[in-house]
């Protein structure tokens, strides 16, 4: 992926529970992609449903570019929520990494307010990239909640939750699914100026 190209695709970095630090690989891509900006919700320490979905909202509406979310751990329940609650038609695509397991028994206390999602399809293209050993969620529960976003899914082995901890730097493999998104949007964009034209 060429990250120092000018790009008119904006990217939201949508991170999980108590933010991505400085080793994380989102923050390594939201410094490497220029067109790139990071959900700020004011509750990372004790998250708010509302406060984080707000947010995300002003992030949309504060580009009028086409978006791409990027999204980790609870960051993707998140971004489902948002297209639960919100519309827009110039998302073009997300990237949900390591969807943890909100419904199961021992949920933490603090995540409580998003124990709740609605598992329906999102009303655009997404990739869930899924680790085996996930301490968040199961694999099967991982598989299960992507389908349930509609989302094709990428098995990446054992990366843990797929954070910092993982070892994976830049994660320079994971940015190829961000230009199968990009690639796939620009498949039906002149799939459709073809019917149209």
């Amino acid at each position: 992926m060429n990250m120092n190209r000018s790009d008119p695709i904006h990217y939201i970095i949508v991170p999980g529970y108590q933010n991505s630090g400085p080793d994380h690989w989102q923050t390594l891509w939201e410094k490497r992609l220029l067109n790139s900006r990071r959900n700020q919700p004011s509750s990372w320490d004790h998250p708010e449903h509302d406060d984080w979905v707000i947010a995300l909202n002003r992030a949309v509406d504060s580009t009028t570019d086409p978006i791409i979310f990027i999204a980790h751990s609870l960051g993707t329940i998140t971004v489902a929520e948002w297209a639960r609650q919100y519309a827009s038609d110039r998302i073009i695509g997300a990237l949900l990494v390591a969807i943890p397991d909100v419904q199961r028994p021992d949920l933490p206390e603090v995540i409580q307010g998003f124990s709740n999602p609605i598992l329906e399809p999102l009303p655009f293209p997404a990739i869930a990239v899924l680790s085996n050993n996930d301490p968040y969620a199961a694999l099967s529960r991982g598989r299960l909640l992507a389908e349930r976003f509609g989302a094709q899914i990428q098995e990446i082995g054992n990366y843990g939750h797929i954070n910092h901890e993982s070892g994976l730097g830049e994660w320079e493999i994971g940015l190829k699914w961000l230009d199968q998104l990009i690639q796939f949007n620009t498949q039906q964009h002149q799939s459709g100026k073809t019917r149209t034209g």
